[in-house]
Order: C-alpha cells, then structure tokens, then sequence
C-alpha cells in the first residue's frame, strides 16, 4: 500500500477522475507555487475503480469551485492542525473564463486569439454552459 505523508495544513483535492490530475495541476498553476504539492495518481478507490488526488501544503487563494467545471466529483478537504477542519463539494460556477474553450471553428475566438473563452451555465441539471459569444453547448458528461 503505498502511503503518503499527512499534511499539517494544506487543501487535499481528491476524487479526481483517473488521469486527471495533470489538468487541474496545469490549471490552477501549482507549478508557481512555493510549496510541497503531491500528485498520486491511480490510487484505488472503493467508489471510482481508480482515482487521483492533489495535495497542496498550505493554503491557496484560488475558486476551486472552478474545478466543478473539469470535474464535478471532486471533493476539497482543507487540512488545519493535521485534522480535516472543512470537506465540501464543487458548486459549479455560473460563469466561466478561460476554464474550457469553445470548439466552434466559426466563434470569434477562433479568428480572435486573444479574447477569452467565457462560458455561462444555461443548464445547471445537466452541466451545460454556452459559449458567450456564439451560443456553442460544452457539456461534460457525468461518470
């Protein structure tokens, strides 16, 4: 069994889809950070088959919420004095920026590189959010 040290305090992001934890890594920048973050990757899980898991020491000042977005069974523990001080699940956001981009090869930010990729949640039941600019769905779909 392989066994990762605890953290005294931090954010553990668990319940990553399998493979996974790269995006969010990339995506919240963690690479930036000054601090120990652990990536397990493939551990096993009684719920999932497989998941992964990101733990970040000390505390971060970004939405996780966001991550709803990538994933929507992510959970969030925030470790304080080596206990589980808060666990909540994702809301998904009711907008969007530069979290997913839009596949529409006629949208604006195709020919317009700059501009950001926003997206608005038009349908929370089943994920759906439309890109701002030309209406195009992105849905993930739930495991």
């Amino acid at each position: 069994m392989l066994e990762i040290g605890g953290l005294n305090e931090g954010v553990v992001i668990d319940h990553i889809k399998a493979g996974g934890a790269m995006e969010i890594y990339s995506y919240l920048g963690l690479e930036k950070l000054d601090c120990s973050v652990a990536i397990i990757k493939n551990a096993r899980s009684n719920k999932m088959g497989k998941k992964d898991i990101i733990k970040i020491e000390g505390p971060i000042t970004v939405n996780l919420d966001i991550l709803g977005v990538l994933d929507e069974n992510i959970t969030i523990n925030i470790i304080s004095d080596n206990k589980i001080a808060e666990k909540r699940m994702l809301k998904l956001p009711d907008m969007v920026t530069n979290v997913i981009k839009c596949r529409n090869p006629r949208c604006i930010t195709s020919v317009e590189q700059e501009l950001p990729h926003r997206f608005k949640l038009t349908d929370k039941e089943n994920r759906v959010y439309r890109c701002m600019y030309c209406e195009q769905k992105f849905n993930r779909r739930r495991r």
